[in-house]
């Protein structure tokens, strides 16, 4: 199983990293940046099997949306995990959202969906 997770700040990512890494066997593939992740899912032929995304990255207005929409595209599933989520367009409404600042266990809690 591989599970990628976009975040923009190191130490959330780090934090998302090891909560993941406690809760699910497998690979953990971090990206800091949307064209990073964007180049791992093409590199790895799309095998994704769950993603946790940052909404906001960066400063100069970039957002995760466009790996989004290629995650929903292709069915595989994922949770936005931002302190915009109030950002998080209409057609994506389904999707699971946790807000920062997140406890562990909201994160453990939307883990099974990557099986």
């Amino acid at each position: 199983m591989t599970i990628l997770i976009l975040e923009d700040e190191p130490i959330i990512a780090v934090d998302l990293e090891e909560i993941v890494c406690s809760c699910q066997d497998g690979n953990v593939v971090v990206a800091a940046n949307l064209a990073d992740a964007l180049r791992y899912v093409a590199e790895s032929g799309g095998e994704i099997d769950f993603a946790l995304l940052d909404l906001q990255l960066g400063r100069d207005g970039t957002t995760s949306l466009p790996l989004a929409r290629m995650l929903m595209q292709s069915n595989v599933p994922f949770c936005f995990v931002s302190a915009t989520t109030e950002a998080i367009p209409t057609e994506m409404d389904t999707v699971p959202q946790v807000a920062k600042p997140f406890q562990p266990a909201e994160i453990e809690a939307v883990l099974p969906l990557a099986a």
